[in-house]
């Protein structure tokens, strides 16, 4: 489960267990894979467009990563849910609470890395950003286990489609749809302040921010609700038409509110989600078609192995592409020097910062797989 395991003690390191969906498996894996890429390119002014994200309104491929982890953090939810439903009301409550808070505390620690400068003064933690992707996680985690756990399928539903509709009237009636003049800013400001907010976009604006985390609740719970279908229907080809038909719902009911609510990742809109759980819901019915039910089996060892270690790798690729942009080599940064002297001399400049992620992602994955081989799963 990325970012989350069954275990219930401090982050350790045990043998995982089987597979119990091998599809789930390699969508996490290929999901962790693409966020490193586009997460580091050699050069952030030179990257192919679909490995960018859309500058405010619109979508593309690289809009879907961030969702899909939400959207496998729900199909595994949905996976160890026996096990938590076993768990009386205090136990659960502690469990799910205490799962939610370390990621969400990891992805703090994250921001304030290094926490020293390069004169060993302690970097301020009073300009340090506080939400951030994991966590978002962490809250999205907490959030739709309760409501899983005491609502079931029908309060999933519920909450989803009252969560996307009364997100929509919030944006619509305290704000704009602007940089400037939307609700999620007015809110952080009030809350967190701009000097705890993401500033990557000329004013300070947090796109994993405070209200737009409501929205991002129904990602997981379509996670959820996919893996229940499939519970009920059986990997069979009537399921995996059903998750088609789902995700095809979803995008036509997308892209007909995008004329009255943009899709906007960095809002969230719900329009966005919709979007977003379209495209994972079509993904993995193709997932376990070709893999379940067709016996796939070329090429996802890769995957597989990325996928069980995923919060370390994840941290591992935030950390370290720190650690390179903070090393100097001759006057420049080790990242900088890497980029030029080993892809920069021999290919075009977008070619250059692809392979650098391309080579980043695969050192990575070395380290996953050093790990996997000596059956080591980090987890929470």
């Amino acid at each position: 489960m990325p970012f989350v395991s069954s275990a219930t003690s401090a982050p350790s390191a045990y043998p995982s267990a089987p597979s119990r969906n091998l599809a789930l498996d390699v969508l996490r894996g290929l999901t962790l894979a693409l966020m490193i890429v586009v997460n580091t390119p050699g050069s952030w002014s030179a990257i192919y467009a679909p490995l960018a994200h859309a500058p405010w309104h619109g979508f593309t491929p690289t809009d879907l990563v961030f969702p899909t982890f939400l959207f496998v953090v729900g199909a595994a939810l949905r996976l160890n849910m026996k096990k938590l439903a076993a768990l009386d009301h205090a136990s659960f409550l502690h469990t799910v609470a205490r799962r939610g808070a370390l990621i969400f505390l990891c992805g703090f620690l994250l921001y304030w890395f290094p926490f020293f400068s390069a004169d060993f003064t302690p970097m301020p933690i009073g300009s340090t950003r506080i939400m951030g992707v994991l966590q978002r996680i962490g809250i999205c985690y907490l959030c739709a286990a309760v409501i899983v756990r005491y609502g079931g399928v029908r309060g999933a539903l519920g909450f989803s489609v009252a969560a996307l509709l009364g997100y929509w009237w919030l944006l619509w009636q305290f704000g704009d749809y602007t940089l400037a003049g939307n609700a999620v800013r007015a809110v952080d400001l009030a809350v967190l302040g701009a000097p705890h907010m993401y500033g990557g976009d000329g004013i300070p604006f947090d796109p994993e921010g405070i209200l737009s985390t409501l929205p991002a609740i129904v990602n997981v719970l379509a996670g959820y609700l996919a893996v229940a279908w499939l519970n009920l229907r059986g990997r069979t080809l009537a399921a995996v038409g059903g998750l088609a038909a789902a995700g095809a719902a979803c995008l036509l009911l997308a892209y007909g509110w995008d004329m009255l609510l943009p899709i906007n990742k960095k809002l969230w809109t719900s329009s966005y989600v919709l979007c977003t759980v379209g495209w994972d819901l079509l993904v993995l019915a193709v997932l376990v078609w070709a893999v379940d039910i067709g016996g796939l089996r070329a090429g996802l060892p890769f995957f597989e192995v990325f996928g069980k270690n995923t919060l370390f790798i994840y941290l591992l690729s935030s950390v370290a592409v720190t650690v390179l942009a903070r090393l100097r080599v001759g006057g420049t940064s080790l990242h900088e020097w890497l980029h030029e002297k080993v892809f920069l001399s021999w290919a075009d400049p977008r070619l250059a910062s692809l392979c650098f992620a391309a080579a980043y992602m695969l050192a990575c994955w070395l380290v996953a797989w050093a790990l996997d081989r000596r059956r080591i799963y980090i987890k929470l």
